[in-house]
């Protein structure tokens, strides 16, 4: 399945940066990770961490699928509001999850203090009012923030105006967030496992797998045979045909990227993320201070056809939403893409065991903060891997549904 068209602005500036080998015999390991992308390489950067020995399979380049079409805005916010996560989860399960994507974002910037990765960037992050009538819920939202130890403030319409040069009734600013260039970050950890005793694998497909009680086969398409004790499916979107129950509805989403401007800038107060209440939510980041980057007009993924054709319609159309929110910033879009995401009935990931899959796991951060849910499946699959409890898994698991 294609997970991106048009042209994703990471993989045209950073290219192909590191090459990696078919694999061309049979082997076996403790630990194969089957997805080479964020999510996989993150699992892959705890198992080795630990001592496991692991393989990676991709049936892409490296970094080809989701990751490189990804707008890469790290946030703990999650989907679904805390104020009404907590009536579907429960409320100690809702804050947990936020507060674990919140302890994610910092867990990333160490990791990338760790590897020398520069491109990583602490922000705030900005969550609008689009009506009037969005500024009640946006009070309550911050209000159950506060109550548990989130750094947010709730901001009227003339701070906004004065301090981000746009018109809102409200809006949330969060005091954590960032960016990073999820592209360069993947091989940038996958470079480090390496040197670690990881084995990664690209351009090579799986054709066949078997579950045993005892542990897992893999077939490649090239008639390769690779056994392992576990497996990790961080193949995203892709991983729903193991799952023999509908967990995830799958969108197109698209984005659009700015010519550079001549200077470096800075463009609203302390170059927040922007994003909207908005159902779908316009999104709004700097690129190196001198790009813009507009995101949203999702809708149900239909087929390749139809999401590839809309590209430039909905360029269009993102380009007029930021030119309506700030008329005094030229909007002149260079690249433009489109994803496909998925989102569940909660808002939640799914971590963890699948009970007809034995000696399987899943990494599927499905939703708006996949980055930040890939780190918290890293470390709940590295502890059940190496048999020790962790108590955040049931929030994640198949079993909720």
């Amino acid at each position: 399945m294609n997970l991106h068209w048009g042209y994703p602005f990471w993989l045209i500036k950073d290219g192909l940066p590191y090459g990696y080998p078919k694999l061309q015999q049979s082997l076996s390991t403790d630990v194969i990770i089957l997805g080479g992308g964020i999510s996989g390489a993150l699992t892959a950067y705890y198992l080795t961490k630990v001592g496991m020995d692991c393989v990676v399979l991709d049936a892409r380049t490296i970094g080809l699928g989701s990751t490189c079409a990804s707008t890469s805005l790290l946030q703990y916010e999650i989907d679904t509001p805390l104020y009404l996560l907590k009536n579907i989860v429960g409320y100690q399960s809702a804050v947990r999850a936020y507060k674990l994507c919140g302890e994610a974002i910092e867990k990333i910037a160490a990791i990338a203090k760790e590897l020398n990765f520069t491109d990583f960037n602490f922000k705030k992050s900005l969550y609008y009012a689009v009506d009037k009538k969005h500024v009640p819920f946006l009070k309550e939202e911050c209000t159950i923030r506060k109550e548990n130890g989130f750094d947010v403030d709730f901001l009227d319409e003339q701070t906004i105006k004065d301090e981000f040069h746009f018109s809102a009734p409200g809006a949330i600013l969060s005091h954590l967030g960032a960016h990073i260039n999820a592209y360069l970050f993947t091989h940038a950890l996958l470079q480090h496992g390496l040197q670690n005793g990881l084995q990664v694998y690209d351009r090579t497909p799986v054709k066949e797998i078997e579950n045993t009680n005892k542990g897992v086969t893999l077939k490649t398409d090239n008639n390769c045979i690779v056994k392992a004790k576990k497996l990790v499916h961080a193949t995203g979107y892709e991983a729903i045909h193991f799952i023999k129950k509908k967990i995830v509805t799958l969108y197109s989403t698209y984005a659009t990227i700015t010519e550079q401007f001549n200077k470096q800038m800075y463009f609203w107060k302390d170059d927040a993320m922007i994003w909207n209440t908005a159902k779908p939510y316009l999104y709004v980041r700097s690129v190196g201070n001198n790009r813009i980057l507009v995101g949203g007009r999702d809708e149900k993924f239909i087929n390749i056809r139809r999401q590839d054709k809309l590209i430039n319609k909905k360029t269009k159309s993102l380009a007029k939403d930021f030119c309506m929110l700030f008329q005094n910033i030229p909007f002149i879009p260079e690249f433009s893409w489109a994803g496909v995401f998925g989102a569940t009935k909660d808002g939640l990931p799914f971590i963890g065991s699948y009970k007809k899959l034995p000696n399987s796991f899943f990494a599927l951060g499905y939703g708006g903060n996949g980055i930040t849910f890939s780190v918290v499946a890293a470390e709940i699959l590295t502890d059940i891997i190496k048999g020790k409890q962790n108590s955040d898994a049931k929030i994640f698991s198949f079993e909720r549904i």
